[in-house]
């Protein structure tokens, strides 16, 4: 065959060429995304070091910087910043973290980006910690742009916690935690009191500590004054109790990363509302619980403090067996992948009925690229030991999702179940009577299968620990199962008061 073209066929081939997608004839690749974040000196007066973000929606009502939304998530970027000057000027492009997929990849439409810059100590989400620098809105259409320009410029305002007639905020500053984190840290309740509180001036209360679930704010629990999970035919103090931390939710667990979070708790928020509030200052008038996160905190502190609390009312806690860590036995050799099962199948990690709604290794992905503050990072801040950098290290391979025996092995303190049948013989007249669990068998995160083997283990102990697996029932249960666990409580409290608080003779 002839290698020589005659005229009309040189001119069609040069129209190809000229219309032709530049990357398909030329070494030289389309121009990456470029993410520009500057600081500016109106909002900063020093060099900051944190994690710098830039979050994108298509959404023309939700401020970008509200993401990402588990079951819904849309892109975002990051990058740690140190010692970021005012007036500096940081790229995000190809070497930033980016979820779902590098930035190049995002889909090509019209976002609008909003930058964060976070460096707060209390406050899990960017958007939510006083103090961190955001930028305005801006508008991007990256199928016509590679370049798009962002100014912090703005500052997340203090939270305030006012007091009501009903509810009132403690804060004080911690000694332990201040001391472990060498800062001052201040330690956090809202207290909501009965509704005869100021008309019975001589009368003392039996005292409820709720834990917050993951994502619950102090804030947000102490706007409602009406018992929530309280009974109602006797009066309770109730004390909300917020994880919020850097790294999630703390737990209220003793930890490398989190410091002395229950000793904080237990040696000093609880004696200080003892004395400012009027309580009933004994651990047969005093309770604890929580949901999820909280159920799982509620839980750890009737166990590691058990002559503190009269009874734990927890509904569908996080994993109180590591042997099913939503759904991997973190024990298992040759080790599991949390991210497919023995089988080489993805495993799910949320679903709605039978309906898988998130999978484990898109998760990891996206806590990965949030750093700190999303769900996972915040079981290793609690579980793990530190690095030499002193970041909590990963019990798990991020790319593959390998279980680390070797960080495992260190989680295995954390392990409710295993901590019980450890120290049974101790534990066994410190808990009698006291445990109060209640898990749906069709739980959303996969938890259920946690809760069964503790119960299993529980039952072998000769507890008579008291846990239901209600049928049907998904993360949230129904209310009955609710009113049975406040008719608990107060059952449990009239074994040793009368109604009004009065001691039984």
């Amino acid at each position: 065959m002839s290698t020589r073209l005659n005229t009309s066929n040189r001119i069609l081939w040069l129209a190809l060429l000229l219309t032709m997608p530049w990357s398909c004839w030329s070494d030289a690749s389309a121009a990456d995304p470029k993410l520009r974040v500057t600081l500016s000196d109106k909002v900063a007066q020093k060099p900051i070091t944190g994690r710098l973000f830039v979050f994108a929606t298509a959404s023309p009502q939700r401020p970008p910087m509200q993401g990402p939304n588990w079951f819904s998530p849309e892109p975002f970027a990051a990058v740690e910043v140190v010692e970021m000057k005012p007036g500096d000027t940081v790229v995000l492009d190809a070497s930033a973290e980016s979820f779902p997929v590098a930035i190049a990849k995002w889909p090509a439409k019209s976002y609008r980006l909003q930058a964060v810059l976070d460096h707060d100590f209390y406050y899990p989400p960017p958007h939510q910690g006083p103090g961190n620098f955001y930028s305005e809105v801006v508008a991007w259409d990256s199928a016509s742009s590679d370049e798009v320009s962002l100014e912090l410029n703005q500052v997340v305002p203090d939270v305030e916690y006012k007091d009501t007639e009903r509810v009132k905020f403690v804060q004080r500053k911690s000694d332990l935690l201040s001391d472990y984190f060498k800062r001052e840290v201040m330690d956090r309740a809202a207290v909501i009191l009965p509704a005869s509180y100021e008309s019975s001036p001589d009368r003392r209360y039996p005292v409820y500590y709720e834990v917050t679930g993951f994502g619950g704010t102090l804030r947000g629990m102490g706007r409602d004054p009406n018992p929530r999970r309280a009974p109602s035919e006797v009066e309770f103090i109730q004390v909300m109790l917020t994880g919020e931390c850097k790294y999630g939710h703390h737990v209220y667990a003793n930890s490398e990363t989190n410091g002395p979070r229950g000793d904080a708790l237990i040696k000093e928020l609880i004696p200080h509302i003892d004395s400012q509030f009027r309580t009933i200052a004994d651990s047969k008038a005093r309770f604890v619980g929580g949901h999820s996160s909280g159920g799982w905190s509620s839980l750890w502190l009737q166990v590691s403090y058990p002559e503190t609390f009269g009874g734990v009312f927890s509904t569908s806690p996080d994993p109180v067996d590591f042997r099913d860590f939503q759904g991997t036995d973190l024990y298992a050799f040759p080790v599991q992948s949390v991210y497919t099962d023995p089988s080489g199948n993805r495993r799910p990690l949320a679903r709605q009925g039978k309906q898988v709604m998130l999978w484990y290794d898109d998760f990891c992905k996206m806590d990965q690229v949030l750093g700190r503050g999303g769900q996972m990072r915040s079981f290793d801040a609690v579980f793990s030991p530190r690095d030499e950098r002193g970041e909590p290290k990963r019990a798990w391979d991020p790319k593959s999702g390998a279980v680390n025996n070797e960080v495992v092995s260190y989680w295995k303190k954390y392990d409710i179940s295993m901590k019980i049948a450890d120290n049974w013989e101790q534990l066994k007249p410190l808990l009698a009577g006291k445990i109060h669990l209640a898990m749906g068998d069709l739980d959303t995160f996969y938890l259920e299968g946690a809760t069964i083997k503790m119960a299993e283990r529980l039952k072998e102990l000769g507890s008579d620990a008291k846990i239901e697996i209600v049928p049907g029932a998904g993360h949230g249960l129904p209310q009955g199962v609710m009113r049975k666990m406040r008719e608990a409580m107060k059952d449990k409290f009239l074994e040793s008061y009368e109604p009004d608080g009065t001691p039984k003779k």
